[in-house]
């Protein structure tokens, strides 16, 4: 018994020998991006070239849990995973993707597998795995003796390739799942055969020369591969080639999509150059776009279909192509810079625009969203709007033959860079959601990191590490801007470091099987005055921002009646229509309502009402939403639809308002797919009421 006896407590003295004291803090420090080393784990950015402060992962390395598992499903079955057998422009027979002899193919094809092929091999479902199969084996098939990939589409007499820059994204989220060798030589021979044209046919069409950013970024992808520094030049000649998007306080272009996706072209071009000039003009361009038609909740712009000037009220939108394509330029520039900045923008238009843009069972999309809308409806809004067509507000499976197909990369990619390896060999929490992550770090040692939370409903995260053997590598966890008073700690204890919103806490230790770190993002109210839309307010909870509840009515449609849907998507044969229905949505409630603010903006009468969280796993809807607030706001009788039938601008502060203060009720912004945002502000506001500026 005595021998017992001492066996115990030498074992318990070893296990506090081994065990930090209960008091004791974890030392961190505060990182404004991880540090820039050679990674030996990922393909990293090779000299010559720069920045790659972080590293996405293979595909299918992250394992997204929770709502967001549920959002992939939902595609799955719905528009995006049923598409081949829906759109005309995924038909099989004569298709210029699957054959050299078709007569029809273009754009839709890699607009549809990118987003495809990546919710297939998450998802890990062998059909759907097996139908990217089929379009990437013809690719192969088909190449051209000269190393043209795809279909030799033409414009003016001159090559036209802007399809087969989607392509290429395509290609390289397949290499990443299959490591399939025929894609690092089709890329490297249609890359000589770009290089071998004269500059006067190269990127001549308009939507080419826009974006040959996403050119550059493939061939910085190849590089990272295979070293092959034969083709680096070809950067140099897409930049020079490519509309320009380095201008002090200009755009070159005001298309809402091609801003969303050219304004990270500086970026890009300065991995090749290093210089910081270049990687500015990206930050520059973002910010421009922003100041001048940004003014408004919900992280994207007015652009519907261009920015205009004197249009930049928030009932302006984005179409759903800028806003994948916007996620997906956050994403890369986050890799570029390692800057939480792009993380921040990314969520944001994720959570509270996105979300918005399709009907909840993923069947159905409109062209364009915005943060105040009324209606949704199938009228021509031209003039309202910057496209004068019906369908521009209506869901439909058919809402354009572009954003019909180019919606689908939108949730799986947002999937894939929940976490990122760092160049230092570690990892970086960047998208919070629910997840499980196999990744390497230091010494090529694999780990798993288990996320629980329902964030962006949650503000707590919880991370579980399991490794074989001890390991010592910086886990790097993003502190959103929005988040004062952040804290951490592990296996129980403090995180000895005051968190900065907008950096990292960076842990950098020996980490144990089974180790635990929990993230507190203490969610609060805030409010945001946009002094360029008439001083205006809008009203966030962590990073939720809130709109007004809209009791919303659907009106279901045939999505063939061209009374209130675009025509040029098109049917395949055969199809039941009956199963793709077309929604208009209208209100149902009164929604022309001013809050009642303080004297320092603040809503009267705010309340926070947490309930449930939603059996079926999707936060996204009126129904299921796990919050509700209050605020305190007057109706503004004057305040309806314009000429068009849309939703008119914001009322001046000097606008009527009733006598009656009524009690509002909000909701998240993503579950709202009619949604009042920016509120006109009942208090007097003293500032200026600019116009859009030039």
């Amino acid at each position: 018994m005595k021998r017992l006896f001492i066996t115990t407590v030498i074992t318990a003295a070893l296990q506090l020998l081994n065990t930090p004291a209960a008091n004791a803090q974890i030392e961190a420090t505060i990182a404004e991006r991880p540090q820039l080393e050679t990674s030996n784990n990922y393909p990293a950015y090779r000299a010559p070239l720069h920045g790659g402060y972080l590293l996405k992962l293979p595909v299918g390395s992250v394992q997204p849990k929770g709502w967001l598992l549920e959002y992939l499903r939902r595609q799955a079955a719905g528009l995006n995973g049923q598409l081949g057998t829906v759109s005309a422009w995924l038909e099989k027979r004569n298709n210029q993707w699957l054959s050299s002899t078709g007569d029809h193919g273009w754009e839709e094809v890699p607009y549809w597998l990118r987003g495809y092929c990546s919710l297939a091999y998450i998802l890990n479902d062998e059909s759907m795995k097996a139908e990217a199969q089929t379009w990437f084996d013809a690719v192969f098939k088909n190449l051209k003796s000269d190393g043209f990939l795809g279909p030799k589409n033409s414009s003016g007499g001159k090559p036209e390739v802007w399809a087969q820059m989607i392509m290429l994204w395509a290609l390289q989220t397949y290499y990443d799942y299959s490591g399939d060798e025929r894609v690092l030589s089709a890329m490297t021979n249609y890359f000589k055969w770009e290089l071998a044209l004269a500059d006067d046919q190269f990127l001549e069409d308009y939507w080419e020369h826009q974006r040959g950013g996403d050119n550059e970024w493939s061939v910085i992808w190849l590089y990272n591969r295979t070293g092959d520094a034969s083709l680096l030049p070809l950067i140099e000649k897409l930049h020079n080639n490519t509309s320009n998007w380095m201008q002090k306080g200009n755009l070159p272009n005001w298309h809402g999509v091609n801003v969303a996706q050219g304004f990270r072209e500086p970026a890009t071009y300065y991995v090749y150059t290093g210089n910081e000039e270049h990687l500015q003009f990206a930050y520059d361009n973002q910010n421009e776009m922003r100041r001048r038609f940004g003014q408004v909740p919900g992280g994207m712009y007015g652009a519907d279909e261009n920015a205009r000037v004197g249009f930049c009220d928030p009932r302006q939108g984005a179409e759903t192509c800028a806003l994948v394509e916007q996620m997906a330029s956050d994403e890369i520039m986050m890799g570029i810079t390692g800057d939480p900045f792009w993380a921040d923008n990314c969520e944001d238009v994720a959570i509270n625009t996105y979300t918005a843009a399709l009907t909840p069972d993923m069947r159905a999309l409109r062209y364009i969203t915005s943060p105040n809308m009324a209606i949704s409806d199938g009228v021509n809004h031209g003039g309202s709007i910057d496209n004068a067509l019906r369908g521009m507000l209506s869901m439909s499976p058919f809402s354009s033959r572009c954003c019909q197909h180019n919606h689908s990369m939108g949730w799986p990619y947002y999937a894939e860079h929940l976490v990122m390896a760092t160049a230092d060999n570690g990892l970086a929490t960047m998208l919070y959601a629910a997840s499980e992550t196999t990744a390497k770090v230091a010494n090529q040692q694999e780990v798993r990191l288990t996320e629980e939370t329902n964030y962006p409903f949650e503000d707590e995260v919880r991370l579980t590490l399991n490794t074989a053997a001890p390991v010592s590598f910086p886990l790097y966890l993003r502190i959103p801007k929005w988040a004062e008073g952040a804290t951490a700690t592990v296996n129980g204890q403090t995180v000895d470091v005051t968190a900065e919103p907008g950096k990292y806490i960076c842990i950098n230790r020996t980490w144990q099987d089974g180790d635990r770190v929990v993230l507190t993002l203490p969610m609060t109210m805030k409010t945001r005055v946009w002094t360029a839309n008439k001083g205006s307010v809008s009203i966030d909870y962590g990073p939720l921002t809130l709109s007004l509840k809209i009791n919303e009515r659907y009106n279901q449609r045939d999505s063939r009646d061209h009374e209130i849907v675009q025509d040029d998507s098109h049917w395949q044969e055969g199809v039941d229509a009956s199963l793709w229905p077309a929604y208009e949505i209208f209100a149902e409630s009164d929604w022309n309502y001013a809050l009642d603010t303080d004297e320092q903006n603040q809503p009267k009468g705010f309340t926070v009402t947490k309930k449930a969280w939603p059996a079926d796993n999707f936060p996204f809807t009126l129904e299921s939403v796990p919050f509700e607030f209050t605020a305190k706001g007057r109706k503004i009788p004057s305040w309806g639809f314009d000429s068009t039938g849309m939703t008119n601008i914001l009322p001046t502060r000097f606008a009527e308002k009733s006598e009656e203060q009524e009690t509002l009720t909000l909701v998240p912004m993503g579950a709202a797919r009619l949604r009042i945002t920016a509120f006109p502000n009942h208090t007097d506001y003293n500032g200026v009421d600019p116009d859009c500026e030039e």
